[in-house]
């Protein structure tokens, strides 16, 4: 009889476990979960050893580096540095990296921009803008290695919307935030901000080849406050949107003074005829940039006008529909590329501001989507929808692009949405899996880490009939803007082959290890092979500025070195197959230990030397090299 009793509460115990469980799995549970626990789980997963789908690249804010991600597993991958010295890597130290910085410790990373082909990603490079300093970086996809850093832009103060490449990355753009006296530096009494300030756009060639960029064009615009741009493609490609708001030209108290007016612009830039012009040499010389004047050199840009300050402009898929959305008003404006193009064609303009023709509103429009409050910018999936957040709502609304123009469904994100990234959204033919939410605030998603809260990013899966809340994530301050790209589109190499590294100052055999002195300035020519640095004693005088120029000769996958000097700021990272150099100056005679601080062999502790710093007047050679019984075992260790 008991025996029957327990069975009895047993199986009454699993019902209502199983009960439970079945209610949390539909019903969501816990607050803002995803409504399937279980399927969301299968959805993210990625097994161990297994890839994800996906590259994410989320810029990093003012930390001023790029941060990558996996997806759908949302695994942060690495950290690219970029605008910011990087200590673990050694980025910002080593000589090379430290020239291109040119002495900034900050920048500002806003958007990431994938380079493309025909309008589709096509894994190259990463193009990445630092706001506040009008640069932009190039990032190699083949290493993931910042190589390039163009800029301060000329003029330009500060590079918000930028830099958003051309569908053949002809081009990126850069366009002025704040409007300034051009060039950069004049003075002005801000009281005479209409007269004497301007705003600026900036067109910067990409080579196809190389990836170096170029100054191509600036074009002279009004003093408004240029935020952000995307490229036309298809029967748009050869435009350049760009929006703005404070077209009041108020400088103080924007927060009122600029959300007067009714209407602000979409300033459509026809990069090939402003190109032209520049050849054609119809430009002024400004602060060393080529300048146009669109009040004497016509037909290179045009205003539309959009309600309420607005802040993204995005090109849907066809390439036919510029969607741009007022953040004070709950709609997006929809402009047909075909009307603006015949309504330019026509003639029919609106008057001028500061020479460039005003388009008329309604001429251009081709729809107004109500989606909700706050919508700031807009993704696609490839199949006839579009995404636009919802910063005062907290939502992403999703819409039909074509008629009849309305929202199917929404999702509320957690919280204050900005920027969201679809796969491959910003393409010519986006893959409509995922969309992450960029949210601003994430307040109670996740253990309270202090005042400073982290960032937070939702994943959310699009492959159903509704839009299904997969993950959170957190991420460090502050990814404004983020995009996703089919890993298969990415080649990463797996180390530097030796017999493509033509640093002048590599060295690939034992035998050319040596230390040469011309004056006060000595230069260390070292090989880094498991587990010896070749040489690993040498001798300076106190006052010598130091070059180690280090050649990691490994040619093995992830055995990377580093070569960080005691009691100093100086550390690197040195990757398989390359060289870098590292300055380091004898301040005060002794000893000075060095060492690998990059984890490389089961004997990495034993990786490691010493400086002799003789005393001020002490006789060195003038050449050093190490032993000839050091150089025969390293030797034979490199043919094994």
């Amino acid at each position: 009889m008991l025996k029957t009793r327990w069975t009895w509460f047993a199986a009454a115990g699993a019902l209502t476990l199983w009960a439970a469980l079945s209610w949390m799995g539909c019903s969501g549970g816990a607050k803002g979960g995803a409504g399937n626990f279980a399927s969301a789980a299968q959805k993210v997963y990625v097994k161990p050893g297994e890839h994800d789908a996906y590259y994410a690249f989320f810029s990093g804010g003012h930390s001023g580096q790029v941060f990558v991600y996996g997806m759908p597993s949302c695994r942060h991958i690495t950290t690219i540095p970029v605008f910011t010295p990087e200590p673990a890597k050694g980025y910002g130290v080593d000589e090379e990296s430290r020239e291109m910085l040119k002495g900034y410790t900050w920048g500002d990373a806003h958007h990431p921009g994938l380079s493309e082909t025909d309008g589709d990603y096509d894994g190259r490079w990463l193009f990445i803008n630092d706001m506040p300093n009008a640069r932009i970086a190039r990032i190699d996809l083949r290493d993931f290695v910042t190589h390039e850093i163009f800029g301060p832009i000329p003029n330009v103060s500060a590079a918000h919307a930028c830099p958003f490449p051309t569908p053949n990355t002809e081009y990126v753009f850069a366009a002025s935030r704040f409007s300034a006296p051009v060039p950069v530096g004049s003075y002005s009494r801000v009281e005479d901000y209409g007269k004497n300030f301007k705003g600026i756009i900036a067109g910067v060639k990409v080579d196809p080849k190389s990836g170096h960029m170029s100054l191509g064009f600036e074009i002279l615009m009004p003093p408004f406050d240029w935020d952000l741009a995307d490229a036309g493609k298809g029967p748009s490609h050869g435009w350049e949107f760009f929006t703005c708001y404070n077209s009041e030209g108020a400088f103080d108290s924007l927060e009122t003074k600029a959300s007067q007016n009714e209407m602000d612009y979409v300033a459509a830039v026809d990069w090939r005829a402003a190109q032209k012009a520049v050849d054609e040499g119809k430009a002024r010389q400004i602060g060393g940039a080529p300048v146009l004047d669109p009040a004497t050199v016509k037909g290179i840009v045009y205003l539309v006008p959009v309600p309420k300050s607005p802040h993204g402009v995005d090109v849907d898929p066809s390439g036919e529909y510029i969607c741009c959305a007022g953040k004070l008003q709950a709609e997006v404006s929809v402009f047909s590329f075909k009307k603006i193009a015949a309504a330019i064609a026509a003639g029919q303009f609106d008057g001028e501001k500061d020479g460039i023709p005003v388009l008329k509103y309604a001429d251009c429009l081709e729809a107004r989507v109500p989606v909700g409050l706050g919508p700031l910018h807009t993704q696609f999936d490839g199949k006839g929808f579009a995404y636009t957040s919802l910063f005062l709502d907290s939502k992403i609304a999703k819409w039909k692009v074509g008629p009849p123009w309305k929202v199917v469904d929404d999702i509320d994100v957690y919280y204050s949405i900005g920027h969201l990234m679809a796969s491959e959204g910003d393409t010519r033919h986006p893959t409509g899996e995922y969309v992450v939410a960029l949210d601003k605030l994430s307040k109670d998603r996740y253990l309270q880490v202090g005042p400073a809260h982290p960032e937070a990013a939702q994943l959310i899966d699009l492959r159903g009939p509704k839009m299904e809340l997969l993950y959170d994530f957190p991420t460090y301050l502050e990814p404004h803007y983020a995009q996703m790209i089919r890993a298969e589109k990415v080649k990463p190499i797996k180390y530097y082959p030796m017999d493509e590294n033509h640093n002048p100052r590599a060295i690939k055999r034992p035998e050319e290890a040596r230390v040469e002195r011309k004056g006060r300035r000595v230069d260390v020519y070292m090989v880094a092979v498991r587990s010896h640095f070749t040489p690993d004693v040498l001798r300076v005088v106190q006052g010598d500025t130091v070059y180690f120029h280090v050649t990691n000769v490994e040619q093995e996958e992830d055995i990377a070195h580093g070569f960080g000097i005691l009691f100093s700021s100086k550390d690197m990272q040195v990757d398989p197959g390359e060289t870098k150099t590292m300055r380091w100056v004898a301040g005060k005679s002794g000893v000075t230990p060095f060492y690998c601080s990059n984890f490389c062999s089961a004997l990495h502790q034993e990786m490691q030397g010493y400086i002799e710093v003789a005393p001020p007047g002490s006789k060195v050679s003038s050449l050093q090299r190490p032993s000839a019984q050091r150089v025969s075992e390293v030797a034979a260790l490199m043919r094994h």
